[in-house]
């Protein structure tokens, strides 16, 4: 790999990662200057040449809208300063729960950011754990889509459980889980849910047997936490001996943290995709940003990487 060939950028809230991912690359986080005029309106600038360069634009969108707008605007920006290719690095993928009409006259969030974002000029995006695996089809540029079982699997194993469950909070991570369950050859879980409205949780039910089992819960966020600490009580009620749980994006909107810390959970286990600025003791992170940094070596390389994939 040329270092010399390629750039990685920065939004405000995704430094963090962005900064290791340079770190395992080898090579400096690019220069960029956002200026803030006194509405709250904002310009991007890239601060040294990006013409003929392959970019690579590390922001996650996560809460607020102006991730997501900055991402946009350095998008255009690196478009205008003639990169050779833009390539956003998406670690959470924003809106990714609007997926599809699941009641009249309501938005398809997904699918509009996938298209402001083709809009905008990306040539590929690089994402992780979206909410629904079709939402890549929602793109018109290649979609290179890790998972964070490459490093959340080795944890698990780590761990050493004597009788290991796979559990999904609800059937929609039935997928998930069943491949979980079936690489750590163990059985598999599921709790049956309905919603009251959105992050409110009605009855749940679990499929499946618990009892003296050790269950770590699966999913793919946690939001306000109502889900997975309801499926983590119901779990011990039904004879566990423990519950974990783990998930890819660490939301964790109020009372989220509140919630997790009086549930049964013994560790909430999340990646480093959203940065966690909460006080809950249960919680921990594990970085992706070695898993993003081979995915843009091998980019730059035209290598395969489906070798990365555990599941």
């Amino acid at each position: 790999m040329n270092k010399e060939s390629f750039l990685v950028f920065s939004g405000t809230k995704t430094r963090y990662l962005a900064e290791k991912i340079c770190k395992d690359l080898d090579c400096p986080l690019g220069n960029l200057d956002i200026t803030y005029f006194a509405d709250g309106e904002f310009v991007v600038s890239f601060e040294e040449s990006i013409r003929g360069r392959d970019v690579f634009l590390v922001q996650s969108t996560f809460p607020n809208s102006d991730n997501l707008m900055e991402l946009l605007l350095m998008i255009d920006a690196a478009k205008r300063a003639s990169a050779k290719s833009i390539n956003a690095v998406i670690p959470y993928f924003g809106w990714a729960r609007q997926d599809r009409k699941d009641k009249p006259r309501v938005s398809i969030g997904a699918k509009l950011i996938a298209d402001m974002l083709s809009a905008a000029g990306i040539d590929r995006l690089i994402t992780m754990d979206l909410h629904a695996d079709q939402e890549q089809g929602f793109f018109d540029v290649p979609v290179d889509h890790l998972y964070a079982s490459t490093v959340v699997l080795p944890y698990i194993q780590s761990l050493n459980l004597k009788n290991l469950c796979i559990a999904s909070p609800d059937v929609g991570g039935s997928k998930r889980a069943s491949a979980y369950a079936k690489y750590l050859d163990c059985p598999m879980v599921l709790c049956n849910k309905t919603r009251k409205r959105a992050n409110v949780v009605g009855d749940m039910q679990i499929i499946g047997e618990v009892k003296d089992m050790d269950i770590i819960l699966i999913d793919d966020m946690v939001d306000t936490a109502g889900t997975i600490t309801k499926a983590a009580s119901l779990m011990i009620e039904n004879g566990a001996r423990s519950v974990r749980a783990i998930a890819s994006h660490c939301i964790m909107s109020n009372p989220a943290d509140e919630r997790i810390e009086a549930s049964p959970i013994e560790e909430m286990l999340f990646t480093d995709s959203i940065p966690y600025h909460g006080n809950c003791k249960k919680v921990k992170q594990i970085s992706v940003s070695k898993m993003f940094a081979e995915t843009i070596r091998r980019v730059m390389d035209n290598e395969s990487i489906s070798s990365q994939y555990l599941i």
